[in-house]
């Protein structure tokens, strides 16, 4: 930072030293080169501009209105040319005035513009004479004009790109909710469900069935540990983004479950008094990640509907490998009366959702023959070809 300071400081005084040389070490040249020099000249207050614009501007403004006052008219150079002249120079400060008013307060741009206005008008009118007073004025009007504009312009857009900014965060943060609600639901629900149905049967065959009971509570504890385990997963992921910590850094964590978790998931369910028929179908293969997990997270769900609302003992889930999508269905024998879901939370609403995001297809509803059935399709991404070799 101290570098950078002193940089910029010795870029302000060597364009002094510049325009001193331009003004007295030049006297025969044109206004013209003088005022060709100063604007090269400006390049070396880069520094200054970005940490102390107002101090550049003023800088510009002495030196401009030196070259202007230390240089000789000419008179042979034609009221056309008479602006291309030493007036040139106030070139400089309409750039310096377009970064003020690009990065700067308003209240300071504000300042800015109006006494470079003064500045520059009151030089051209006490140096100036004649046609050219108006044309070297109306020329410098503009000059500000489109400056300031331009730095307008930039000032809109970098508002607009920290406004879109703003609203992106939003979104993600918004999507990152519903994410971890969808997370929490499922994988609390289906577990709830169990407990609730085991405990239910512990507590009416204690007396009568212990071993029974013994089983009961057994399925309960189990249960209640891996959700136990999997939400303080889930805690100690979003402790570590909280802190900026990388993926790689969470390696200590199990991974995410998966349509290879179906057979384990199943035989949960059947402890709490529903057996599950899982059926495979098509070229079992890896699937992308994401696509893994939702399909997961919509059997569980479905699952979780059979065991607290179904009122049967059986359902068959059915996952399909196909070359372009992954199919899942879960079908019961039960009541069928979930409906679309909204009497009983938001489990539907979650697949949905997670669907929805990868742009695939859920259906969920009554059968005609009686039960529920939930079937979802998820667009699987096409396989990279291999290429053949021309013969």
């Amino acid at each position: 930072m101290t570098r950078t300071k002193t940089v910029a400081w010795a870029g302000g005084a060597s364009y002094l030293l510049m325009v001193g040389l331009l003004v007295g070490g030049a006297t025969r040249a044109s206004g013209t080169v003088h005022a060709v020099g100063s604007l090269l000249a400006v390049s070396l207050l880069v520094g200054v501009v970005r940490r102390k614009p107002q101090l550049a501007l003023t800088m510009t403004l002495l030196g401009s209105t030196a070259v202007v006052v230390g240089t000789p008219s000419s008179v042979h150079e034609g009221l056309a040319a008479s602006y291309q002249g030493q007036y040139l120079s106030y070139l400089a400060v309409d750039l310096v005035l377009g970064f003020i008013v690009a990065t700067c307060a308003r209240r300071a741009s504000i300042v800015a513009v109006a006494v470079s206005v003064a500045v520059q008008l009151l030089v051209i009118g006490g140096f100036a004479h004649g046609d050219n007073l108006t044309i070297n004025g109306v020329i410098a009007l503009l000059a500000m004009a489109a400056s300031c504009m331009a730095g307008l312009l930039s000032r809109e857009r970098r508002e607009h790109a920290v406004v879109l900014r703003a609203q992106e965060v939003a979104e993600a943060v918004t999507a990152e909710r519903l994410r971890i609600a969808r997370e929490l639901h499922d994988m609390v629900a289906h577990s709830i469900g169990i407990i609730a149905i085991q405990a239910g049967v512990g507590s009416r065959v204690i007396q009568t069935q212990p071993a029974e009971a013994r089983e009961a509570l057994r399925a309960i504890e189990t249960t209640s540990r891996e959700t136990l385990s999997g939400l303080r997963r889930t805690l100690v992921s979003l402790r570590q983004a909280d802190r900026g910590t990388t993926v790689s850094e969470q390696s200590p964590l199990a991974p995410s479950p998966g349509l290879a978790d179906v057979e384990q998931l199943a035989a949960a369910t059947a402890d709490a008094g529903v057996r599950v028929d899982v059926r495979r179908n098509g070229e079992q293969r890896p699937v992308p990640a994401d696509i893994d997990l939702s399909a997961y997270r919509i059997v569980q769900e479905a699952l979780t509907n059979v065991v607290r609302h179904a009122g049967t003992g059986h359902c068959r889930v059915t996952i399909d490998y196909g070359d372009e999508e992954l199919s899942v269905e879960v079908v019961d024998d039960g009541r069928g009366a979930t409906g679309n879901g909204s009497a009983h939370g938001f489990g539907i609403i979650g697949m949905r959702e997670r669907v929805g995001l990868l742009g695939g297809r859920l259906s969920a509803g009554p059968r005609p023959e009686g039960g529920f059935r939930v079937a979802a399709r998820l667009p699987l991404p096409a396989p990279v070809g291999v290429p053949v070799e021309a013969r």
